[in-house]
């Protein structure tokens, strides 16, 4: 049943975007991959390491990424970090000292990444949003610009092609940077993936990519594939060691390569899907003034609502138990467009068990 009234406190459902089915996590493989990792491995792996990451893992994310994501990877430059958010701290400060002054972003995204730029000195400027993505326009007075091109978050949808040229193209004219996050990659349904922007020009785009989604955002890893030369500053920048735990980095490195890796994935992709299909059927039944869209990937889907009517719908939510966040919440101050009302409905989080009840609390909170 739809979950009654109740106080403010520890959600009943939780329908934030940004985490998956921690449930999920393959505990079983990932304890004989550990197993497997640590009996091979040789003691020298337990030093304090290389600050681009261990060298089994930095190999194996290589081949996975040329082949899944068509990222042209060579493990000299893979710098491995400790999630996407300290990766990107440790590129904004090489940009500082580059001399960088200004990162353009997109107009929606996490308020946490441009805080991570500003605390490093770089001032952010929102780039226009429509139907076809980010417009990469306004980029001329940038250093670097931070995009999600694969799937634009929060609103769902790729890059157009001709802006994915066009920023490469931005990129090589004027020396900038960009930065790819590629935070859900391995989550397309209805259509065939969308390759990495940095196959366009590795010696222009920074990849980010992260276990966050796929495994756990708990195991603090995330990679980077860098030009060459930015990987020696980004490694420096780390501060001559790794920070990140080396038995975690074998055995992922052993996930990827005996290829448990991809089943967990194929397997997750399957559930997640029948998660969203079930979504959206509901909506589509139970509250039709709500419109959905951005649902060919991710995690996420976004909800558009009736004008003036989304603050209502989160507290509404809110009294229900339901954790929600609406659009205003990743919407850059700065952004130069027309205030939109809609939901940002995270379907990863919540176990098997609780995703019809979730989904019955949030139809009751939707208007129409």
């Amino acid at each position: 049943a739809a979950p009654h009234p109740r106080a403010p406190g520890r959600p009943a459902y939780d329908l934030r975007p940004g985490s998956p089915d921690l449930a999920s996590f393959p505990r079983a493989q990932w304890l004989k991959a550990a197993r497997r990792a640590l009996t091979a491995a040789p003691y020298q792996a337990l030093d304090y390491g290389d600050p681009y990451g261990r060298p089994e893992l930095r190999a194996a994310l290589a081949g996975y990424l040329s082949r899944a994501r068509d990222v042209r990877a060579d493990p000299d430059r893979i710098v491995v970090c400790a999630g996407f958010a300290h990766g990107l701290k440790l590129l904004a400060e090489v940009l500082r000292a580059r001399g960088a002054r200004t990162v353009a972003v997109e107009s929606y995204g996490l308020d946490v990444h441009t805080r991570i730029l500003s605390g490093s000195g770089l001032s952010t400027e929102p780039l226009p949003f429509d139907r076809l993505g980010t417009d990469p326009a306004g980029l001329s007075g940038a250093d670097a610009v931070l995009l999600t091109p694969a799937h634009q978050f929060p609103m769902g949808v790729p890059l157009h092609r001709d802006r994915r040229r066009a920023v490469v193209d931005w990129a090589r004219n004027t020396g900038g940077l960009v930065l790819e996050d590629d935070y859900d990659g391995e989550f397309r349904y209805d259509r065939q993936p969308i390759g990495a922007l940095q196959g366009l020009d590795p010696d222009r785009v920074v990849y980010l990519g992260t276990a966050s989604k796929s495994l756990a955002p708990g195991l603090r890893l995330a990679w980077m594939v860098l030009p060459p030369g930015l990987a020696e500053e980004v490694a420096a920048a780390k501060g001559g060691v790794d920070l990140c735990g080396a038995p975690d980095q074998l055995t992922l490195a052993e996930f990827l390569t005996s290829g448990a890796y991809d089943r967990h994935v194929r397997a997750t992709r399957l559930r997640y899907r029948r998660r969203r299909d079930a979504l959206v059927a509901a909506v589509t039944a139970r509250a039709p003034e709500a419109r959905v869209s951005g649902i060919a990937a991710g995690l996420h889907v976004l909800l558009r609502l009736p004008p003036g009517t989304e603050q209502s719908v989160v507290q509404a939510a809110h009294w229900r138990g339901l954790a929600l966040h609406g659009l205003a919440r990743y919407t850059h101050p700065g952004a130069r467009a027309e205030p939109v009302d809609a939901l940002v409905v995270g379907y990863g989080t919540p176990p098997d068990h609780a995703w019809s009840a979730a989904l019955d609390g949030l139809c009751a909170v939707l208007p129409g």
